[in-house]
């Protein structure tokens, strides 16, 4: 029996990267969550009490704040690690670490775990959302652009994935387009009501350091300093250890349903790159198939709806935590948490670079678009015989049931490698049918309706919203792997 070469006895690196952190998500965005910038902001947090508290009284010396500050950025993981194992408390670590930097024990006055933890949580989770909000505008804008370029292309539109009527490429873009700016809509609302949890205590009610400051006053005066300093415009009021989780799973869905519309923009173009329609780009070099060199996957599609996948399943997990708190938070809550914060983030951030990247790459094959049009335009102008047909005094169910019988049988000639052009000699050919063959071909044209006016109206309101974030407009994701 073979020995298993996982338990040879052989000692072997681990590598514990974040898939998403490593592979997908931007550099700004695996800032915001890398262990090292989130023990800066606490530590800033620390120092934003500890001078808050000197403001309002307590006896700490300028020069005591300055030692703590000449040491902000000094983060050495391994040494808080260390103090971690020992004593099973990754907060009490953090604290132990910052003060024997600073040579003082000062920080954490008043404070529980949750004060620095929750509210620098918040604070990645705010800053994250900023930066969401701006690669979502650069998005709307390449949406906007698309759907105005192809406002007018005539296609084959479906219904169940079944050919229905003419509409335009540009209103496909439009109506993701609008999909997607109702979902910024509720961004934008979500960023500027968030609160903070602000400095609670153990269990919310300030004890602690009402006792330090010896004033309901001050200790409000603190908590305004702690929000302003970190750009929120308030404090939650009478929250326990833990603000509400609920806050969470508005934050996951958000995402959600922000990458909603990206994917189903990247499903369609999937669809029609299957049908030799639309690609998503293939740049020199690319491998589409190990095995089949003819290959051109449409990858970075498959991966958006990969991302979303993976928000549906946090959200689920997100879901988990709702009206489940005991009196306090506990592991169960925050080791849930730890996974779906970032992780929501990075899978958010890596759908819109793809999404971009396949805005801006993608291309068209107009001869096999016009070549599908052609083909199914007989049927998909099956709605406007049924409407002459009334004009002239047929009853519509009558009517429907005469074109349904010959457009059915025409399927199954043109099926059989017959021409579509049998619909209008059969049906016009029908005693009972009130319009001739030669009305019935002059039906037979592209027409897509409202569909021009609708994709400029949508795009009137994309640029509303461009208008409001100039600087994020024009952003370009890096290459993606």
């Amino acid at each position: 029996m073979l020995a298993d070469p996982e338990f040879s006895g052989l000692t072997r690196d681990c590598d514990m990267r974040n898939v998403l952190s490593a592979r997908y998500a931007s550099p700004k965005m695996n800032i915001i969550w890398s262990q090292e910038d989130k023990i800066v902001l606490e530590r800033r947090l620390w120092v934003a009490v500890l001078k808050a508290q000197r403001m309002l009284g307590l006896p700490i010396f300028d020069g005591d704040i300055e030692d703590y500050e000449r040491t902000i950025d000094t983060v050495n993981l391994e040494s808080i690690d260390k103090r971690e194992r020992d004593l099973r408390h990754d907060v009490k670590a953090k604290i132990e670490e910052f003060n024997a930097l600073a040579g003082h024990e000062l920080v954490h006055l008043g404070m529980t775990s949750r004060d620095l933890t929750d509210n620098i949580e918040q604070v990645q989770i705010m800053r994250s959302l900023h930066l969401v909000r701006d690669r979502t505008v650069a998005l709307i804008g390449r949406l906007a652009r698309r759907s105005i370029e192809w406002k007018d292309l005539d296609i084959c539109g479906r219904t169940h994935n079944v050919p229905a009527q003419t509409t335009t490429l540009g209103k496909r873009f439009s109506m993701w387009l609008e999909e997607l700016l109702l979902a910024f809509e509720t961004l934008e609302q979500l960023i500027e009501t968030y609160p903070l949890r602000g400095i609670k205590g153990p269990v919310g009610t300030q004890q602690d350091m009402l006792a330090l400051l010896g004033d309901k006053k001050l200790v409000g005066e603190l908590e305004n300093i702690v929000c302003a300093h970190f750009d929120f415009d308030r404090p939650l009021i009478s929250v326990g250890q833990v603000y509400p989780r609920s806050l969470d799973y508005q934050v996951i869905a958000q995402l959600a349903q922000l990458a909603s519309a990206p994917a189903n923009f990247a499903k369609t173009l999937r669809l029609m790159a299957g049908q030799q329609q639309a690609g998503e780009g293939f740049k020199e070099g690319q491998t589409g198939s190990s095995a089949m060199p003819h290959k051109m996957n449409s990858r970075t599609c498959e991966r958006i709806g990969g991302f979303l996948n993976i928000l549906r399943g946090h959200v689920t997990m997100a879901g988990g935590l709702l009206g489940d708190q005991w009196y306090e938070g506990d592991v169960s809550c925050s080791i849930v948490r730890r996974v779906v914060l970032p992780d929501a983030f990075f899978a958010i951030d890596g759908l819109l670079e793809a999404s971009m990247t396949v805005l801006d790459e993608m291309g068209l094959f107009e001869p096999m678009i016009g070549r599908e049009l052609a083909a199914e335009l007989p049927f998909l102008c099956t709605t406007s015989f049924l409407t002459a047909a009334t004009e002239r005094g047929t009853g519509r169910e009558v009517a429907h049931r005469i074109i349904k019988t010959h457009a059915t049988r025409a399927v199954a000639i043109v099926r059989d490698g017959g021409s579509s052009d049998c619909l209008a000699q059969s049906l016009g050919g029908d005693s009972d049918f009130p319009l001739s063959i030669e009305e019935i071909r002059d039906l037979i044209v592209p027409d897509h309706g409202n569909a021009v006016d609708q994709v400029e109206l949508v795009a009137q309101m994309a640029e509303v919203v461009l208008e409001r974030y100039p600087d994020a407009v024009h952003y370009r994701p890096a290459p993606i792997l």
